[in-house]
């Protein structure tokens, strides 16, 4: 590994996988409703943990960076999948809730995952991590086998033949509805990246936070947006998407700016400080998914999905990929810039606010079928058969 990376370098890195996902994620559009969803989900599952277990393995900063490619190319897939699975077996008026619990995932990462990575990369090397996370990845796919029914309904109707499926894909990508939706994707990432990935660098360069003690914080972050992500979920099923989405994106803005400008504090502050940073941050983005869930026809929803969640990874790549070149590193080491970056990220979540009012979804009768078929529960989950029927 080459330690010390400059801030462009190092979000070079963080951008590689996020462009390959969105990259693999876009081509997943034109063959994802062709398959049924759990084969597909446990095929893909199965190579994203091949691809971990090559990180793991590389023996050069070039090898990983590819391996993390793989990784990339592989759980640029993923996302579609399951948001397309939610779609199908979540009636409308749950699909808020469901999308909370959904991303309470990102929380236990935080709780869990960051914390282990930490102490486990400082205890044993780098590749630690990956080994854990190969291991991990195992156990789920072997529960994912065992729980998730098969999904495959959509597959009775008739499939076109692949020399009308870039024509469709142009079709997907260009509709009008969708193009606000992908819009508001894009925006929104670009928003969160430009912070997050610089988030961990600049408290250990710039405040002196032992990189032991940066698993307190994600463990503290991680465990408030656990107990938030379903109730702001809720709070999105009641009040509405877009008005929980405005609200929270308007809160979000006081600690973004506080975060990109902190003065010097007591490692406690920063403790009680970082849960109101990830609930907010979190906050905004559960009741985006859960009002993307809306846009397109039940017919499209699998291809929808992995479109947007494509433009979701890109946006995120691009998102880090700025951030480092308006960051740079002072004489003294410090990282200089993270307050431009602050600003800029407000500046994009803003647009985004204005922009979420054109995001429209299906009609109201259109969705109401979808979400009356949501009966037929199998293995602990309901299939919303009649949605894509």
């Amino acid at each position: 590994m080459v330690p010390g990376p400059a801030p462009a370098a190092f979000a070079t890195a963080v951008s590689a996988y996020s462009w390959c996902s969105g990259l693999s994620g876009l081509f997943a559009a034109t063959y994802i409703d062709r398959f049924d969803r759990r084969r597909l989900l446990l095929t893909i599952y199965a190579l994203f943990a091949l691809s971990n277990l090559a990180c793991a393995l590389a023996s050069s900063f070039a090898l990983l960076l590819a391996a993390r490619a793989f990784a990339g190319i592989t759980g640029g897939v993923l996302g579609s999948v399951i948001m397309a699975i939610v779609g199908d077996v979540i009636p409308l008026q749950r699909r808020g809730a469901a999308t909370g619990t959904i991303m309470t995932a990102f929380s236990l990462a935080a709780i869990a995952g960051v914390p282990a990575g930490v102490m486990l990369g400082a205890q044993f090397g780098w590749a630690a991590p990956f080994f854990l996370l190969v291991a991990l990845s195992l156990l789920v796919w072997l529960a994912a086998s065992q729980q998730v029914p098969s999904l495959a309904a959509h597959l009775s109707r008739r499939q076109p033949p692949l020399a009308e499926v870039l024509p469709e894909l142009w079709r997907l990508l260009s509709n009008r509805s969708h193009l606000n939706a992908f819009a508001l994707t894009f925006m929104m990432m670009i928003a969160h990246m430009l912070v997050i990935p610089f988030i961990a660098p600049m408290l250990v360069t710039n405040h002196g936070v032992a990189p032991r003690q940066l698993s307190w914080l994600y463990m503290a972050g991680g465990a408030a947006t656990f107990f938030t992500s379903r109730l702001v979920g809720r709070f999105a099923d009641r009040f509405g998407t877009q008005r929980v989405f405005r609200c929270a994106a308007l809160l979000s803005f006081v600690p973004v700016l506080f975060i990109t400008h902190l003065p010097n504090l007591p490692f406690y502050a920063l403790v009680l400080f970082f849960p109101c940073f990830l609930v907010l941050m979190n906050g905004r983005m559960v009741p985006m998914q859960a009002l993307l869930t809306t846009v397109p026809e039940p017919a499209r929803r699998g291809a929808f999905l992995s479109a947007n969640s494509a433009l979701q990874a890109l946006g995120t790549g691009t998102g880090a990929w700025l951030g480092g070149l308006m960051l740079s590193t002072s004489a003294d080491g410090r990282i200089a810039g993270y307050g431009t970056v602050g600003w800029a990220a407000v500046a994009v979540a803003c647009a985004a606010v204005l922009w979420v009012s054109r995001v429209k979804g299906v009609p109201r009768e259109v969705a109401a079928a979808s979400a009356a078929g949501a009966t037929m529960p199998r293995a602990g989950i309901e299939a919303n058969i009649a949605g894509e029927g």
